[in-house]
């Protein structure tokens, strides 16, 4: 039920306005997840890097077209399923639809957890609670990404990372 898929750097998996067909997994690479605003600046929506899944779920379940573009940062390598074959599997292996549920709770505690992060904490609040959770990303994505991903401007982040927050 899953195909092998390989994305060079900056190749898309989806792109804004196209259904999304399919989830995948992250065999090695790293990839983001954002949006482009009307004046043409990126928001980042998701980072992922191996072991992570990535897909735009509103729009696989729903059958719209996606409000995200999702491409590989570094070159991918992927392991890809549609959505009716994860229906399949749900329905035939009982241990994948307990692991998929362990996933979608972590996933949720996770996106709560970034909410009230981005509506609640300071810059440099934000930037200390993201290096403690996700240290593997500094080496991974440049600090433009990064201050995006947090909700910050590029300029922001360097005085948070030079410790002279305004």
């Amino acid at each position: 039920m899953f195909f092998f898929k390989r994305l060079k750097k900056r190749q898309y998996f989806l792109q804004q306005g196209e259904v999304c067909g399919h989830f995948c997994f992250i065999v090695s690479g790293a990839m983001r997840q954002y949006s482009i605003d009307e004046k043409g600046a990126e928001h980042v929506i998701q980072l992922g890097i191996e072991n992570w899944w990535m897909g735009d779920r509103e729009s696989i379940v729903t059958l719209t077209p996606s409000k995200y573009n999702i491409d590989a940062w570094e070159n991918c390598q992927l392991l890809t399923i549609s959505h009716a074959d994860t229906i399949s599997l749900l329905d035939q292996i009982p241990s994948v639809r307990k692991m998929l549920q362990i996933m979608e709770e972590k996933n949720s505690i996770a996106n709560q957890k970034r909410l009230n992060s981005t509506i609640s904490l300071a810059a440099d609040s934000r930037y200390a609670e993201f290096v403690k959770e996700y240290p593997n990303f500094m080496q991974r994505f440049p600090q433009h990404i990064i201050a995006s991903y947090l909700g910050i401007t590029k300029e922001t982040l360097s005085r948070v990372r030079r410790g002279t927050v305004l």
